[in-house]
């Protein structure tokens, strides 16, 4: 059975890892010539994804690549003193099992585990999918097959071309992200640099691996801005417009933006679909269920999607018709819970009020001062987030043994 996966990111390669293991034979088509390579900045994997990882054989590699961030500085906007807090034990007590990597590490190391046994092209993206399974790109000659994922992102191409166009499912949720690399230029080694003020949060951290750094800019607006998804310089307007006189820290990672190699701005958005399948086709991960970048556990969320779409396959024995509803039926709760989740996130990460700000800080500094077992019951008990991903299980979808796999073929462009 020939399925085709768009997307090389994250979802993409762990649902070719998955289907693989399962007996299909696996295409993944990415539009980049290349693995992304963009700078990105940190990402979470909580405990079901972490033991997904596990069973694929990739866990010691990610915990070599996680960034080793454990600490925290966070300065009030208007407050002469910063509060300091422990990370690691703010981590430890809202997962038990919880790493933070760069998102460009994890997606390199997931392609690492399946690059032998799939298919992939570089340099390429669908144009068309019909409803029989043939489908057309932009540089290769059509081709059939039996199924369809999209796993491209919150702007995915294959919703667009199969469900319609994005502003249809999407929901603002009244906040932009800005992510840029700079160089370490506050000497941060494991520590996280954070400026608080009502209606916006800029941080700074390193990774013990990397020679630069990243500035995360999170920032209110009660209304959607008027810019071009495609128009870097008015991102890199917007952001300094929100963001200015916030601290003389600020501006100088501000003055970075006309030098950073990698740069990336969007609106936090959710998508809200009712279903994410349509005849042959599917999705997973942002392309169907983003619960908003940078404040939902996006990443933890598309592993387990992943997971259980190529589950829900081999247990229905290929018979979409079958394995596509369950997939949607397994997935639904943890979905809803994510996007509840992501809005509580957001208003901690972005208070609204002096308030808010205060408390972001001195719960922080709470935390990291209580022993262990109160600070991760009291953890528990203020965060939406870590009994979600506490609580989060998904069945043990056993491979079939003596699978047989397509001949690898790692390409620039489809033939």
């Amino acid at each position: 059975m020939q399925i085709l996966v768009s997307g090389a990111s994250v979802a993409g390669p762990v649902l070719a890892y998955w289907l693989t293991r399962h007996g299909f034979c696996v295409t993944v088509v990415e539009r980049a010539s290349a693995l992304r390579k963009t700078g990105g900045h940190a990402v979470d994997l909580f405990r079901p994804a972490m033991n997904i990882s596990e069973k694929m054989g990739v866990l010691p590699r990610i915990e070599e690549r996680a960034t080793g961030t454990n600490r925290m500085t966070v300065y009030r906007e208007g407050a002469r003193r910063p509060v300091r807090a422990d990370l690691s034990k703010i981590f430890s007590a809202a997962s038990d099992r919880h790493v933070e990597i760069m998102r460009d590490d994890l997606s390199e190391i997931y392609h690492n585990a399946t690059r032998d046994d799939v298919e992939y092209h570089f340099g390429d993206s669908i144009t068309a999918i019909s409803p029989d399974g043939e489908v057309r790109f932009e540089n290769a000659a059509p081709r059939r097959f039996d199924l369809v994922v999209g796993a491209d992102g919150l702007h995915s191409n294959v919703r667009r071309l199969v469900f319609d166009e994005e502003p249809r499912f999407s929901a603002f949720i009244g906040a932009y992200l800005g992510v840029l690399t700079l160089p370490n230029i506050s000497d941060l080694d494991g520590e996280l640099l954070i400026h608080v003020g009502v209606g916006r949060t800029a941080g700074m951290y390193g990774a013990r691996h990397l020679g630069d750094a990243r500035a995360l800019f999170l920032f209110r607006s009660e209304r959607e801005l008027d810019y071009h998804h495609h128009d870097v310089p008015r991102h890199k307007e917007l952001l300094r417009g929100a963001f200015a006189g916030m601290h003389a820290h600020v501006d100088r990672w501000l003055d970075e933006l006309d030098r950073t190699p990698a740069f990336y701005f969007d609106s936090i958005t959710q998508l809200r679909m009712d279903t994410w399948s349509q005849g042959r086709v599917t999705l997973v991960g942002d392309a169907g269920y983003c619960p908003g970048p940078a404040v939902g556990g996006s990443t933890t969320l598309a592993v387990v999607g992943a997971y259980v779409l190529a589950g829900e396959l081999a247990r229905a024995g290929g018979d979409h018709e079958r394995a596509f509803p369950a997939y949607e039926r397994m997935m639904a709760e943890h979905v809803h819970g994510s996007r509840a989740v992501a809005l509580s996130a957001a208003k901690t990460l972005i208070p609204t009020s002096r308030l808010g700000v205060k408390g972001l800080a001195q719960g922080a500094r709470l935390i990291s001062a209580l022993p262990a077992g109160p600070s991760r019951a009291l953890l528990r008990l203020t965060t939406k987030s870590a009994r979600l991903y506490n609580s989060m299980t998904v069945d043990d979808y056993r491979p079939s043994s003596g699978h047989a796999t397509v001949p690898a073929r790692d390409v620039s462009r489809p033939r």
